[in-house]
């Protein structure tokens, strides 16, 4: 019997274990951490021997295959150890690839592949497909390939998960842009970065279908020095285009293979022009997918939204509070500056992922009247925006930085919580930073 070690015990470790025991290997998980309880009770449940607390070496390096967690980085002292006597460590996803002949679309990017991913999903669930949605969001995929059925899934991939993969492939892949993000894993070197996010092309066939921005100037340059077999299918707001889809003037515009569909950007449930690119690359899987266009229009229409992205939590004293927690690099905090029209009472901090804030300095300039920063080292913050904002300030704890935000804000104002940062300094996640803001808020 062949030997599979998980290494980390979160939502992908478990459900990969799962799937190595449904598969008949001899499965053991290692998390140096603390394991949640629920994850504790489903691997007692499925019977799966496990440590936390620490790695033992002996335990794992006698193993065939290693699927790590997409957190733990390649240059780990014992990952680095397993490459060094030759076994094979990959990703969750490229694991639960060998099971799954579903169709596959995958989605990655730097900024809106959760929004895009979770559109698509209920796009397709609103046709009826049997749909599941995973990788960075959701159920873990490997579990629902181990205890479910699905005739196609969707899935969010981030460059950690896309650099374990090596003979997945995806049926429809969507590359929403490329931005500066995550360089402190990828040796402060762009391309690094960009060599990881179009690893979501790999393998892919003149019948697949690749779908990107062509407005975005990294994924262009990329895709002129390679060489790719799937069909090209951009989406701009820049032009018009032959397959793929377009803005002309105030309305979307999609066609593939001579089928069409078009939609009043007015009409569009998600707000905002990065939420247009998002809209577009939905709508051209649904037209790849052979989705009616009543259904594509009732989907675009009717969508609310993904938690911790623009999203509105209460008034309180005539001031919006916006928690766009998930925006965790620069680029993200633009466009979330971008759609905002009142003035702004800004939320930035926490683990910086070596930022370059000059792209902000134009909105935050424009609209923003004040900075708070939540996190423990804020001095970069500072540097950066000291000659720009005459307000700036810090706090430890989301109440005390919502606090600080409602005696800095005026009725007419929007407190935007976009941090620009990681969350890792003050909170577990950005997922326990936007919860803790929004209690903040229902607590002025």
């Amino acid at each position: 019997m062949k030997k599979a070690v998980i290494l980390g015990g979160g939502e992908s470790g478990v459900g990969a274990a799962v799937l190595a025991k449904v598969k008949g290997f001899e499965t053991f998980l290692s998390d140096s951490g603390t394991l949640k309880d629920t994850f504790r009770d489903q691997l007692r449940k499925w019977d799966i021997p496990f440590e936390e607390g620490g790695h033992t070496p002996e335990k794992i390096l006698d193993a065939d295959l290693v699927i790590k967690s997409p957190g733990i980085p390649e240059t780990a002292p014992l990952v680095a150890r397993l490459h060094g006597q030759g076994t094979s460590v990959i990703s969750e996803i490229e694991f639960a690839g060998y099971y799954d002949t579903a169709k596959k679309i995958c989605i990655t990017g730097s900024n809106g592949k959760t929004t895009t991913t979770s559109l698509i999903y209920y796009l397709l669930k609103n046709a009826g497909l049997n749909v599941g949605l995973g990788g960075n969001i959701g159920q873990s995929y490997a579990m629902q390939v181990a205890t479910e059925q699905h005739d196609i899934y969707v899935l969010e991939l981030s460059s950690f998960q896309l650099d374990g993969m090596y003979d997945f492939k995806a049926d429809i892949a969507v590359l929403m842009n490329i931005t500066p993000d995550h360089l402190d894993r990828y040796d402060h070197c762009f391309q690094n970065y960009i060599n990881a996010k179009f690893r979501i092309t790999r393998n892919m066939r003149p019948e697949d279908c690749f779908i990107f921005c062509s407005d975005d100037e990294v994924t262009i340059g990329e895709l002129n020095k390679i060489v790719l077999q799937a069909q090209k299918l951009p989406f701009t707001q820049n032009g018009k285009v032959e397959q793929g889809a377009w803005l002309d003037d105030d309305t979307v515009r999609v066609n593939y293979q001579g089928d069409e569909f078009d939609i009043l950007v007015q009409d569009l449930s998600l707000k905002g022009r990065h939420n247009v690119y998002n809209s577009m690359a939905a709508a051209i899987t649904g037209k790849i997918m052979n989705i009616t266009n009543d259904t594509i229009r009732r989907s675009l229409t009717t969508f609310e939204g993904v938690e911790h992205r623009m999203e509105k939590v209460l008034s309180v004293g005539g001031v919006l509070y916006v928690n766009d927690s998930k925006a965790t690099n620069v680029n993200s905090t633009w466009y979330a500056l971008e759609s905002v029209k009142t003035p702004i009472v800004l939320i930035l901090g926490g683990t910086d992922k070596g930022n370059d804030y000059a792209p902000l300095f134009d909105l935050v300039r424009e609209k923003v009247k004040a900075i708070v920063c939540l996190g423990v080292d804020n001095k970069k913050i500072h540097d950066s925006f000291r000659d720009i904002v005459p307000v700036i300030c810090d706090t430890l704890s989301a109440q005390e930085c919502v606090n600080k935000c409602a005696e800095l804000a005026s009725p007419g104002d929007t407190v935007l919580l976009s941090p620009c940062c990681a969350s890792f300094d003050l909170f577990k996640n950005y997922e326990d930073r936007g919860r803790q803001f929004k209690e903040a808020v229902r607590n002025l």
